[in-house]
């Protein structure tokens, strides 16, 4: 079945930083069904529903990118630690390594003074960072994972913007 990617994912439309998620995860799921093995299937399943089963998942491109989400969560907790006088260590995810750049990442972000401009700048940075990891991937299950989580962004970034905006202020005023 794997010869049938190159049908699959030039048939997706192409998905721009920030523009409309063409389908929801559960189209996408169901149009990826027939067209990749059961294998495959199960980890892009399992990239849109992560409480679906318990194992994780030892594909090398889910491996990089958790890996760069768990770096930047982590340097996000530090600044953030530091602006509100906690000990940040109990937060930290242990045993990972992050490069400086990833430092300066968050350090932009939660310099940003509004918080939706410094999530868009996490999440460009963040889809960035999978157009790093698609280079030479253009029809085979790493293209279609970068999909996957390009898609996820978008997704969030409707949610976020369909929001009750009122009533979230609301909710942080009186916290």
């Amino acid at each position: 079945m794997s010869n049938f990617y190159p049908y699959l994912i030039s048939s997706l439309p192409m998905l721009h930083f920030l523009g409309k998620a063409p389908f929801s995860s559960d189209k996408f799921l169901k149009n990826c069904r027939d067209f990749i093995p059961d294998g495959d299937f199960a980890i892009i399943s399992r990239i849109i529903n992560p409480d679906m089963g318990s194992e994780k998942i030892t594909q090398p491109t889910v491996k990089k990118w958790v890996e760069f989400d768990a770096q930047l969560r982590n340097e996000l907790v530090k600044v953030r630690a530091v602006r509100r006088h906690v000990d940040p260590a109990k937060y930290l995810k242990p045993d990972i390594y992050s490069p400086l750049s990833v430092a300066h990442i968050a350090l932009a972000a939660q310099r940003n003074t509004s918080i939706i401009e410094g999530e868009k700048s996490l999440d460009y940075e963040r889809w960035k960072f999978l157009d790093e990891l698609a280079i030479g991937h253009y029809f085979d299950l790493d293209a279609l994972i970068v999909y996957t989580y390009k898609l996820l962004i978008l997704i969030r970034w409707e949610n976020i913007n369909s929001a009750d905006k009122e009533q979230l202020l609301e909710e942080v005023i009186n916290a």
